[in-house]
Parts: C-alpha cells; sequence; structure tokens
C-alpha cells in the first residue's frame, strides 16, 4: 500500500488594511500587525489593541486587552466603528 503525501499548500498573505482614522486626539494607534495595533494614549501607554475583523456586512473593529498570564488576548467588544472600540478600551 503506497500513501502519497499530501501536497503542502503555503497560505495566502493577508493584505493589511489601513490604520483607522480617529476622531478623538487622545488616542493614537501603532501597528502591531496586518490587521492588529496598539491603541496608545498621549503618554504613549497602551491602552489596549483594535483589531480588523472581516464581516459579510463590512468591517468590524474589536477592542481587545494582552493577559500576559496565557499570552492571549481577551475580547472587550466588537463595533461597528474604531471610535467605539477604541472608547470601550478606555473606560473599562
Amino acid at each position: 500500500m503506497s500513501t502519497t503525501p499530501s501536497p503542502v499548500i503555503a497560505p495566502v498573505p493577508g493584505v493589511p488594511f489601513a490604520a483607522p482614522h480617529l476622531a478623538s486626539r487622545r488616542e493614537h494607534l501603532v501597528r502591531a500587525a496586518d490587521h492588529l495595533w496598539r491603541v496608545q494614549d498621549s503618554r504613549e501607554h497602551v491602552l489596549g489593541h483594535l483589531r480588523v475583523v472581516p464581516d459579510p456586512l463590512g468591517l468590524r473593529y474589536r477592542a481587545e486587552r494582552l493577559h500576559l498570564a496565557t499570552g492571549g488576548f481577551r475580547v472587550i467588544g466588537e463595533f461597528w466603528r474604531a471610535d467605539d472600540a477604541v472608547d470601550a478600551l478606555r473606560h473599562c
């Protein structure tokens, strides 16, 4: 019985999104990955992360915080506007 190895398919690289525009000048975004930005305040403190998530109805903006003990992200909420996601990080 002969087995043929399955072909290895390389993942297609994602197209990086442009940084969303924020109405507030209290925070700014620093790219962390193709679809991920650090949200920093005027003192350069990291409030959390903003991730762009494609949705069939448009782009969603997910507010996340890094959980250091596990090295994973905790979702704060998912929003239609980047400003709403940043507000959630600011007030939680």
